[in-house]
């Protein structure tokens, strides 16, 4: 951008030559398989992400290849199976990335380097059950690498609600600024949590479920319905999306 800005400065393009340039240089073509928009961190404070689920092996690894060819920052690839993680692993390790995989959130992080980065915020992270902890970490996984610690709180849904209040207690002595709440079935947590803290509440309803709760519809609908002031809901199982949501809070000030 800047060599562009240069060019336009002194004369050798116009400002709309210069925007055409600048728009092109945002995208990151890798011939037909994918289109990866290099400069949306610029744009919007987070880099994009991969979405492994769905693509072929071939076009993933091809992905991954040419972005860490071209870019300077860590890449993320989400909902990566711990197989295809394996032969990612095994087919790029003596590049001598760094690679961190969270079993659980299925998502591979890498790096060129490690860099120590100043924590920007503590972010509270809570489940109502332990069905739950998969799409909590990978929200919990994005706000770290956001720059944010997670304070996290697990399996303290409402059949069990004395278990809860401890733990909102602890995520205001720690001064969260915001808190991530995944719950499936009924999804009457994020509810409970946002009439207790004065700090944004972001809902993340979960497939957890079965008869008319089944795929996570139910908990949607309750989150969205909530009598709750201060509650944010993303989609179903959107445990990234909720991290990002997060990042933009807290980033906003």
């Amino acid at each position: 951008m800047k060599y562009i800005l240069e060019r336009l400065v002194d004369g050798e393009i116009d400002i709309n030559e210069a925007e055409r340039l600048i728009n092109a240089d945002n995208i990151l073509e890798f011939n037909e398989v994918a289109k990866f928009d290099s400069k949306r961190k610029n744009r919007t404070g987070f880099p994009e992400a991969v979405f492994a689920q769905s693509k072929e092996y071939e076009d993933l690894l091809l992905i991954i290849k040419k972005y860490m060819q071209s870019n300077n920052d860590n890449l993320i690839v989400t909902r990566l199976s711990k197989e295809r993680y394996e032969n990612i692993l095994n087919d790029l390790g003596e590049n001598s990335f760094v690679f961190e995989y969270n079993r659980r959130a299925q998502i591979l992080i890498i790096r060129k380097e490690i860099v120590d980065k100043p924590t920007i915020a503590k972010i509270g992270i809570m489940t109502a059950g332990t069905s739950d902890i998969n799409i909590a970490e990978e929200a919990r996984v994005i706000v770290e690498e956001g720059g944010c610690e997670a304070i996290t709180s697990y399996d303290v849904g409402v059949a069990g609600i004395h278990r809860l209040f401890p733990q909102i207690a602890r995520m205001v002595e720690e001064n969260v600024r915001a808190i991530i709440v995944c719950a499936g079935m009924e999804g009457a947590l994020p509810s409970v949590v946002a009439g207790l803290v004065d700090v944004p509440v972001i809902a993340v309803p979960t497939s957890v479920g079965y008869g008319v709760g089944e795929g996570g519809r139910v908990a949607l609908d309750a989150m969205l319905q909530s009598c709750a002031p201060g509650i944010a809901v993303v989609n179903i199982d959107n445990g990234f999306g909720a991290g990002v949501f997060t990042l933009t809070i807290v980033n906003s000030d």
